[in-house]
């Protein structure tokens, strides 16, 4: 009888071929950290302590209108028996690192300048974050936000980004803050990334940049972003632009509303068209190692009264308005959350707490029954299993892992905690289920 696999070299060649061009497509997703935000403040404002000053100043809106933890669940909706839990580990989290992400904002946030203004700002913003680097108070992702790279500002664009670089490069002697990145927003067609990677091959030429150190993530805020003139998918294009140094893709909720015709009162977060636009962004992203991040809320937190003497009347008033944008914007985060997107934007120092309080309850709140899950499913090995009203296949399995991971990515939880799980931390690090499965059944 002849042997198929033996005389089907040619054939088993090509689709060897197909199949390692399809693993360098989608290697899957990036094991390193994901920040639950960003927050953007515009460049005449940054300082090499601006991300202590917000972290200070969440504390300060965290006391002053929600001074414990039921009255912080309440205002948010949030289970009573995460009141305490979560208050806490929020409490702790902006006295340990209020800011994950931070984008040093040339483009909206900032506005259009006289040159030699800009030019100022963008080497000044350079020496202060070489100072923050100094000092060892840099958030652990940072970044510059560039105009767009449209024929009414690229110019003044790249030279930003020039001067920026060029000034950081050589304050730290070639050595990059980590987890840099260059926002390129409004992108519309793949030669707008090229250009991008092209300039950033010749700033590593001229300064002392590693090759390839440059990352870049794009700003997903027009129709055109997502569908070309030609009706083809715009994202693919994009990532394959980038050349490999595209590391997040963020959604900008209210310029991509306006290009929908939206009117201003129903720009939101939730709208439909933002969830179709996301749910592209999902699709074409998935699998290729690309960090996703939602938009942000523009209700600030902030009361209409000023001033130390304040009637009860207008303190109770202060409170209602801080607590219903709290409120929208818990439930705007949740909605992302449960849309997969685990980042998104912050704009104001009052929102840090939201941010930290909704992301931890999304993964507190469904932490037991998934840990009964997902140990009863890892100690059957790969056998389906029915807990309760739910029965789990092997494809649940990674799902089930993904949930902890997320949260432990997000501090929501900690690995002391998985141990419920019945996963070692060897597993946990192994970031997928089917080789869990694979090590177990071996054993």
């Amino acid at each position: 009888m002849t042997d198929l696999y033996g005389s089907s070299a040619d054939i088993l060649a090509t689709l060897r071929d197909a199949n390692a061009t399809f693993k360098r497509r989608y290697p899957g997703d990036r094991p390193d950290r994901q920040a639950v935000h960003t927050v953007y403040g515009g460049a005449q404002l940054y300082k090499a302590g601006t991300t202590n000053k917000l972290g200070q100043l969440a504390l300060r809106s965290l006391s002053a209108y929600a001074p414990d933890a039921k009255t912080f669940g309440e205002a948010l909706g949030m289970p009573a028996f995460l009141h305490e839990r979560v208050y806490t580990r929020v409490q702790q989290k902006l006295e340990r690192e209020a800011v994950e992400d931070f984008r040093i904002d040339f483009e909206d946030g900032y506005g259009n300048r006289p040159d030699d203004e800009e030019d100022k700002d963008a080497a000044r913003t350079a020496t202060e974050l070489a100072q923050a680097m100094k000092d060892g108070i840099a958030p652990p992702f940072i970044g510059i936000r560039i105009k767009p790279f449209t024929e009414e500002h690229h110019r003044r664009s790249i030279r930003t980004l020039d001067i920026f670089v060029s000034t950081l490069s050589e304050a730290t002697g070639g050595e990059l803050p980590s987890g840099f990145v260059v926002t390129i927003p409004k992108v519309e067609i793949p030669e707008q990334v090229t250009a991008l990677v092209r300039l950033f091959e010749k700033l590593e030429e001229k300064t002392a940049l590693d090759a390839g150190s440059l990352k870049l993530e794009i700003m997903v805020e027009t129709t055109q972003s997502l569908v070309a003139v030609d009706g083809a998918h715009n994202l693919g294009r994009f990532l394959d632009a980038a050349e490999g140094r595209m590391t997040g893709a963020h959604f900008g909720t209210y310029d991509y509303t306006a290009s929908c015709s939206i009117t201003a009162a129903y720009q939101a977060m939730a709208h439909p068209v933002c969830d179709l636009a996301k749910n592209l962004m999902r699709i074409e992203f998935a699998g290729t190692g690309v960090h996703l991040s939602d938009g942000a809320t523009n209700v600030m937190p902030v009361g209409p009264h000023r001033g130390k003497e304040l009637t009860p009347a207008q303190h109770a008033e202060n409170v209602a308005v801080v607590h219903d944008a709290w409120k929208l914007a818990y439930d705007h985060i949740r909605h992302s959350l449960e849309g997969g997107f685990y980042q998104g934007w912050d704009l104001h120092p009052g929102q840090l707490p939201i941010r930290y309080a909704a992301t931890f309850a999304f993964f507190l709140e469904g932490f037991d029954a998934a840990a009964e899950r997902l140990s009863n499913f890892v100690g059957k090995a790969a056998q389906a299993t029915l807990v309760g009203d739910v029965f789990d296949d092997a494809a649940t399995g990674q799902g089930l892992l993904n949930y902890f991971l997320r949260g432990l990515n997000s501090g929501a939880v900690t690995l002391d905690e998985l141990a419920v799980t019945g996963l070692t931390v060897e597993e946990i690090r192994m970031r997928s289920f089917a080789k869990i499965l694979a090590g177990r059944t071996a054993r």
